[in-house]
């Protein structure tokens, strides 16, 4: 029931020219780009108040906290929307969150990665019950991976101790952003056990091993030095004018509101 209709038209052929690169080769960075914009006073103060932290794994625990708390999640469309703007705004997608998170981590001096992953739009539907037709056939996430202590560490790594025995199920106001604080998340299927959950349909215990998402992935992109230029070279999952239309609705509707409620004020 997933739609090509919103979708970015010249993305596929994007991606089936592209070759991956190995994760060997992509050393990150530290750098100020136009999405990760570390530079703005905004982001500079909130690296200030975490960069006392004990070790760099507490300075990025700390720092999600804050984003989880101060920056309301909302269904925004804009992948390439600056940190500094959703900062400003208060609000942002699960994506913009993440990019969030990695600007403060390059503001510490972290270098920070994003893996591409091309995940099914299904795996959105419990958001959208009543919009199925639609949800984008494919999307393009960027997973953040920081580089602690000589190892890259995935966002859905930084976290190792769960909080709550209450499940993931992709619906509600808990986003990937906010499940990733409970329960360890990963897209490979590479647990360390044989007993992960497979979440077809996404509920992944917080008190069990990491929640296995890897039948929701469609092609692995590979690894890139920043996501600017992931979406560079893969493109954003809407065109220009699905995004130009949406946003001024989906950029203000809460996650976890139910679909007939519209946008939060």
């Amino acid at each position: 029931m997933t739609s090509r209709l919103l979708m970015t038209y010249d993305a596929r052929a994007k991606r089936l020219g592209v070759r991956a690169r190995p994760a060997e080769e992509v050393r990150g960075s530290t750098r100020a780009t136009a999405i990760l914009d570390h530079d703005d006073p905004r982001i500079r103060t909130l690296a200030q108040r975490v960069e006392s932290e004990a070790t760099p794994l507490d300075a990025l625990r700390a720092a999600h906290r804050i984003i989880a708390r101060d920056v309301r999640p909302v269904y925004s469309v804009e992948d390439r929307r600056r940190v500094s703007r959703t900062l400003r705004l208060g609000r942002g997608s699960c994506s913009q969150r993440m990019a969030a998170l990695e600007a403060v981590a390059r503001a510490v001096r972290l270098r920070t990665r994003v893996r591409g992953l091309l995940v099914d739009g299904a795996f959105w539907y419990p958001r959208f019950p009543r919009l199925k037709p639609f949800v984008p056939e494919e999307v393009p996430l960027a997973w953040p991976e920081f580089r602690i202590n000589g190892a890259w560490i995935p966002i859905g790594e930084l976290f190792t101790a769960p909080t709550t025995d209450r499940p993931y199920a992709n619906k509600g106001g808990e986003t990937l952003f906010d499940a990733v604080a409970r329960t360890g998340i990963r897209w490979d299927g590479d647990t360390g056990t044989d007993t992960a959950p497979t979440c077809a349909a996404p509920t992944c215990a917080a008190d069990g091993p990491p929640c296995d998402l890897s039948a929701q992935v469609l092609a692995d992109l590979g690894h890139f030095d920043d996501r600017d230029d992931l979406f560079t070279r893969h493109g954003q999952t809407l065109c220009w004018t699905a995004r130009t239309l949406g946003e001024p609705i989906l950029g203000r509707w809460s996650a976890g509101a139910r679909a007939a409620s519209g946008p939060s004020r």
